[in-house]
């Protein structure tokens, strides 16, 4: 059963992230994006991840998305036409192409892969303890970087806010 969760979770989070790319309209780039961290996020709970999962749907899929929505939505912004691609483009395509295909090939010629040797469960530290250690490094040796990255998302969120506002014209000036 993990097998067919990890191809589901895969297909969702590759498929949805093309969705982001080709998509035109930015409210549907937005709504493929919010399903490929969901994606992501199933991935890290197969993985055992529980906490990055849940701060994945809770910081990424629930707040950074629905701010991408909302600024979508408040600039009400129209999918345009798209410009021919550019020789330069095209060669940097093929060449990712090839670097992706290059890189699945070596992955599959692997007969054997490492593999990780997992604790019995005598020996692993509580649940708990481990989301403890999670909890004392982020209030303390990363409460800095975190209180500012926050700070940073709500001057952008009010920077938007105001940029996108209709200026009425005053009455003088007609």
């Amino acid at each position: 059963m993990p097998h067919v969760l990890f191809y589901f979770f895969s297909f969702l989070t590759v498929a949805t992230a093309v969705g982001v790319v080709v998509n035109k309209n930015a409210v549907n780039a937005a709504l493929c994006l919010l399903l490929s961290l969901v994606g992501v996020a199933g991935l890290f709970a197969l993985l055992d991840a529980y906490l990055l999962a849940a701060l994945l749907v809770l910081v990424y899929a629930g707040a950074v998305v629905a701010l991408f929505l909302f600024i979508v939505m408040l600039l009400d912004t129209q999918g345009g036409t798209r410009k021919p691609f550019k020789r330069l483009t095209a060669v940097a395509s093929t060449v990712g192409l090839a670097l992706l295909v290059t890189g699945l090939a070596t992955l599959v010629s692997r007969t054997q892969f490492a593999t990780v040797a997992v604790p019995t469960a005598a020996g692993q530290a509580p649940v708990g303890a481990v989301l403890k250690h999670y909890a004392e490094m982020l209030f303390t040796t990363y409460l800095l970087p975190v209180q500012v990255v926050g700070f940073l998302l709500l001057i952008a969120m009010l920077g938007v806010i105001v940029l996108s506002r209709k200026h009425a014209v005053p009455e003088e000036t007609k």
